[in-house]
């Protein structure tokens, strides 16, 4: 099995791929199988964050490709900028890992925020898309158009 103890800034190029559900991707110690079937073990900083896009390295020249997995999420679409910013006040405060976009807000699929969002008169779409939320005030940002 595959170790992959370190996340790496700069890959030189790929040696495989991960794709993982953003639940996964929150955690520090993992096992998981690559896109090619081989098996990995991942250990890396706790409080670690995996996003689409990030390399892990094995410390001996492996660097395997993180990708975001398609996960069930509901998608709130909306061009109402002020329905948009209600939809995104109550949802936060709710704690909800949220991914925004230009005119639209995701989340993992839930029928009870579902219901809060139908209530505030928005129109919420079942998909099977990658989640990347937001990582907070105090971590890395990254751009989710």
């Amino acid at each position: 099995m595959l170790e992959l103890t370190e996340k790496l800034d700069k890959p030189q190029t790929s040696t495989g791929v991960l794709l993982l559900p953003f639940e996964v991707r929150q955690k520090s110690r993992f096992r998981a199988v690559l896109a090619d079937g081989r098996d990995v073990g991942v250990s890396i900083e706790r409080g670690s964050v995996l996003r689409h896009g990030d390399f892990l390295g094995d410390g001996a020249g492996q660097a395997i490709a993180v990708e975001a997995a398609p996960e069930r999420v509901s998608t709130v679409y909306v061009d109402n900028r002020q329905l948009l910013a209600r939809a995104a006040y109550h949802l936060g405060n709710r704690h909800v890992p949220l991914q925004v976009g230009t005119g639209w807000l995701r989340y993992l699929e839930d029928h009870v925020l579902d219901g809060m969002c139908e209530q505030l008169g928005l129109t919420i779409r079942h998909e099977n898309q990658p989640f990347e939320p937001e990582s907070g005030a105090y971590g890395h940002h990254h751009s989710h158009e």
